[in-house]
Protein backbone atom coordinates (compact mmCIF):
# COMPACT_ATOMS: atom_id res chain seq x y z
CA UNK A 1 0.00 0.00 0.00
CA UNK A 2 2.08 2.77 1.06
CA UNK A 3 5.69 1.00 1.00
CA UNK A 4 7.45 -1.40 -1.52
CA UNK A 5 10.28 -2.90 -2.69
CA UNK A 6 12.36 -0.92 -4.88
CA UNK A 7 14.63 -2.80 -7.48
CA UNK A 8 18.46 -1.66 -6.86
CA UNK A 9 19.10 -3.35 -10.12
CA UNK A 10 17.70 -4.09 -13.48
CA UNK A 11 16.99 -8.33 -12.85
CA UNK A 12 13.68 -9.10 -12.64
CA UNK A 13 10.64 -9.28 -9.99
CA UNK A 14 12.17 -11.83 -7.75
CA UNK A 15 14.75 -9.55 -6.72
CA UNK A 16 15.86 -9.49 -3.21
CA UNK A 17 17.44 -7.11 -1.04
CA UNK A 18 16.26 -3.95 -2.42
CA UNK A 19 15.04 -0.50 -0.53
CA UNK A 20 12.07 0.64 0.71
CA UNK A 21 10.10 2.60 -1.03
CA UNK A 22 9.32 6.15 0.28
CA UNK A 23 6.71 7.40 -2.03
CA UNK A 24 2.89 7.31 -1.11
CA UNK A 25 0.06 6.25 -3.31
CA UNK A 26 -2.31 9.07 -3.30
CA UNK A 27 -4.68 8.38 -5.49
CA UNK A 28 -6.57 6.24 -3.62
CA UNK A 29 -6.77 9.07 -1.47
CA UNK A 30 -7.71 11.52 -4.29
CA UNK A 31 -10.80 9.57 -5.43
CA UNK A 32 -12.06 9.46 -1.71
CA UNK A 33 -11.87 12.99 -1.00
CA UNK A 34 -13.76 13.50 -4.69
CA UNK A 35 -16.38 10.98 -4.02
CA UNK A 36 -16.96 12.64 -0.90
CA UNK A 37 -17.22 15.98 -2.58
CA UNK A 38 -19.74 15.77 -4.58
CA UNK A 39 -21.83 13.62 -2.08
CA UNK A 40 -21.55 17.06 0.42
CA UNK A 41 -22.17 19.08 -2.93
CA UNK A 42 -25.74 17.18 -3.56
CA UNK A 43 -26.27 16.75 0.40
CA UNK A 44 -25.71 20.73 1.65
CA UNK A 45 -28.78 22.12 -0.25
CA UNK A 46 -30.94 19.61 1.14
CA UNK A 47 -30.14 20.44 4.60
CA UNK A 48 -31.40 24.21 4.76
CA UNK A 49 -35.14 22.28 3.73
CA UNK A 50 -36.83 23.23 7.01
CA UNK A 51 -41.04 23.68 6.52
CA UNK A 52 -42.40 22.68 2.89
CA UNK A 53 -44.13 26.66 2.18
CA UNK A 54 -45.18 27.37 -1.39
CA UNK A 55 -44.10 30.93 -1.39
CA UNK A 56 -45.33 33.89 -3.33
CA UNK A 57 -43.76 35.06 -6.48
CA UNK A 58 -43.20 38.27 -7.15
CA UNK A 59 -40.65 40.62 -8.44
CA UNK A 60 -39.07 41.91 -5.63
CA UNK A 61 -35.07 42.47 -5.38
CA UNK A 62 -33.37 39.78 -2.85
CA UNK A 63 -32.03 40.95 0.60
CA UNK A 64 -28.38 40.87 1.48
CA UNK A 65 -26.96 37.78 2.62
CA UNK A 66 -25.82 37.59 6.00
CA UNK A 67 -23.27 36.46 8.24
CA UNK A 68 -25.22 34.36 10.36
CA UNK A 69 -28.28 32.32 10.39
CA UNK A 70 -31.48 34.77 10.25
CA UNK A 71 -34.61 33.78 12.31
CA UNK A 72 -37.14 32.74 10.60
CA UNK A 73 -40.72 32.25 11.34
CA UNK A 74 -42.97 30.11 8.74
CA UNK A 75 -46.17 29.85 8.65
CA UNK A 76 -47.16 26.69 6.39
CA UNK A 77 -50.49 26.04 4.64
CA UNK A 78 -52.35 24.65 7.86
CA UNK A 79 -51.67 27.85 9.76
CA UNK A 80 -49.35 26.39 11.92
CA UNK A 81 -45.95 28.67 12.90
CA UNK A 82 -42.66 27.56 13.28
CA UNK A 83 -39.89 29.13 14.70
CA UNK A 84 -36.08 28.16 13.25
CA UNK A 85 -37.71 24.73 11.85
CA UNK A 86 -39.21 24.17 14.90
CA UNK A 87 -43.08 23.68 15.45
CA UNK A 88 -44.37 26.45 18.16
CA UNK A 89 -47.56 27.01 19.65
CA UNK A 90 -49.22 30.79 19.52
CA UNK A 91 -49.01 31.40 22.91
CA UNK A 92 -45.12 30.13 23.40
CA UNK A 93 -43.98 32.13 20.14
CA UNK A 94 -43.96 35.82 21.69
CA UNK A 95 -41.74 34.35 25.33
CA UNK A 96 -39.53 32.51 22.41
CA UNK A 97 -38.85 35.64 20.62
CA UNK A 98 -38.52 37.82 23.62
CA UNK A 99 -35.40 35.36 24.80
CA UNK A 100 -33.61 35.57 20.59
CA UNK A 101 -34.50 39.16 20.94
CA UNK A 102 -32.75 39.65 24.11
CA UNK A 103 -29.50 37.38 22.99
CA UNK A 104 -29.29 38.95 19.40
CA UNK A 105 -30.97 42.63 19.68
CA UNK A 106 -34.06 44.37 18.54
CA UNK A 107 -32.26 45.20 15.44
CA UNK A 108 -31.85 41.83 14.30
CA UNK A 109 -34.10 41.28 10.97
CA UNK A 110 -36.36 37.73 10.86
CA UNK A 111 -37.83 36.27 7.86
CA UNK A 112 -41.75 35.56 7.73
CA UNK A 113 -42.17 33.02 5.16
CA UNK A 114 -45.59 32.34 4.62
CA UNK A 115 -47.25 29.56 1.98
CA UNK A 116 -49.36 31.63 -0.25
CA UNK A 117 -52.05 29.87 0.49
CA UNK A 118 -52.13 31.27 4.02
CA UNK A 119 -54.87 33.88 5.17
CA UNK A 120 -53.41 37.55 4.70
CA UNK A 121 -55.03 38.06 8.65
CA UNK A 122 -53.00 34.83 9.68
CA UNK A 123 -49.96 36.39 8.44
CA UNK A 124 -50.73 39.49 10.03
CA UNK A 125 -51.39 38.04 13.38
CA UNK A 126 -47.86 36.63 13.03
CA UNK A 127 -46.26 39.84 12.39
CA UNK A 128 -47.97 41.41 15.85
CA UNK A 129 -46.75 38.84 17.42
CA UNK A 130 -43.56 39.19 15.71
CA UNK A 131 -43.44 42.98 16.64
CA UNK A 132 -44.57 42.05 20.13
CA UNK A 133 -42.04 39.55 20.49
CA UNK A 134 -38.77 42.72 20.59
CA UNK A 135 -38.06 42.36 16.36
CA UNK A 136 -39.33 45.31 14.33
CA UNK A 137 -37.46 44.39 11.15
CA UNK A 138 -39.20 41.87 9.55
CA UNK A 139 -38.77 40.75 5.79
CA UNK A 140 -41.45 38.58 3.81
CA UNK A 141 -40.01 35.79 1.85
CA UNK A 142 -40.84 35.77 -1.69
CA UNK A 143 -39.92 33.39 -4.69
CA UNK A 144 -38.38 35.59 -7.28
CA UNK A 145 -39.97 35.69 -10.67
CA UNK A 146 -43.40 37.08 -10.11
CA UNK A 147 -45.18 39.91 -11.60
CA UNK A 148 -44.83 43.53 -10.22
CA UNK A 149 -48.54 45.15 -9.21
CA UNK A 150 -48.17 47.40 -12.47
CA UNK A 151 -47.78 44.66 -14.42
CA UNK A 152 -51.45 42.78 -16.10
CA UNK A 153 -52.28 39.69 -14.79
CA UNK A 154 -53.03 36.71 -17.28
CA UNK A 155 -56.14 35.08 -17.06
Amino acid sequence: MAGGIRKKSGRGRGARGGQRMSEINVTPFVDVMLVLLIVFMVAAPLLTVGVPVKLPKTAANPLPAEEREPVTVNVDLDGQIYLQGDLVEPVDLTARLAAIASERGADERVFLRADRGVGYGRVMEVMGTLNAGGFGNIGLVTDPGGQAASEPTAN
